[in-house]
């Protein structure tokens, strides 16, 4: 069964257009964006076992840190920049968030919401980081280092002027979106995806 955050973020980026894969893994993503939407992509991984498995799927991938930026693309050489499940596990997601606006038109964001209400009563009624599926890392062995929640994320982008032109929210295999589920969501959402772009 495909991966519904998989099957959301192929759903947002147009056919034929150019991706940039931020945080990319082994390509899987990326992979499945080139076969349903004919894209030209690039993925930047930081883990060398992840990028070797990316190019064994004949995938162009390259080893770098996202933290330490871009510099070698040029302002808007990419139609869309896909930053899936990674923005947590950078160590400046300012300076990610940035340079991601900075070297495509568009951008595709999403992230698991530490606001969830599972994720509060967990930590409320054990006294504990929360494990479950969603988040099954342990605190000490976690590569989310930065914790945020959806509210966190239209906070950061109203005082940066970067405009959220779609957002969707994802619980329990179901998608919603539209303004009075963006009330909600905070508390009913597992994660969140993000079309954003720079005004």
């Amino acid at each position: 069964m495909l991966n519904l955050n998989y099957k959301i973020v192929c759903s947002l980026i147009d056919e034929n257009s150019s991706v940039l894969d931020l945080g990319c893994g082994e390509g899987n993503l990326l992979r499945l964006l080139r076969k349903t939407k004919n894209v030209k992509g690039l993925g930047i991984e930081i883990d060398e076992n992840s990028v070797l498995s990316a190019l064994q799927k004949g995938l162009s991938v390259v080893q770098k840190d996202l933290d330490k930026g871009l510099d070698e693309f040029q302002d808007k050489s990419y139609d869309w920049a896909v930053l899936n499940q990674t923005l947590q596990s950078t160590k400046d997601p300012e300076l990610v968030m940035s340079e991601m606006l900075r070297v495509a038109k568009k951008a595709v964001v999403s992230f698991p919401n530490f606001a969830y209400w599972r994720v509060r009563f967990y930590l409320f009624l054990k006294g504990k980081m929360p494990k479950y599926k969603k988040l099954p890392y342990e605190w000490y062995n976690t590569p989310n280092v930065h914790l945020l929640t959806i509210s966190d994320f239209f906070e950061f982008c109203k005082k940066r002027d970067i405009k959220i032109e779609k957002s969707l929210y994802l619980k329990r295999h179901k998608v919603a979106s539209g303004f009075l589920m963006r009330n909600i969501a905070n508390f009913l959402s597992e994660e969140a995806v993000f079309v954003i772009s720079k005004n």
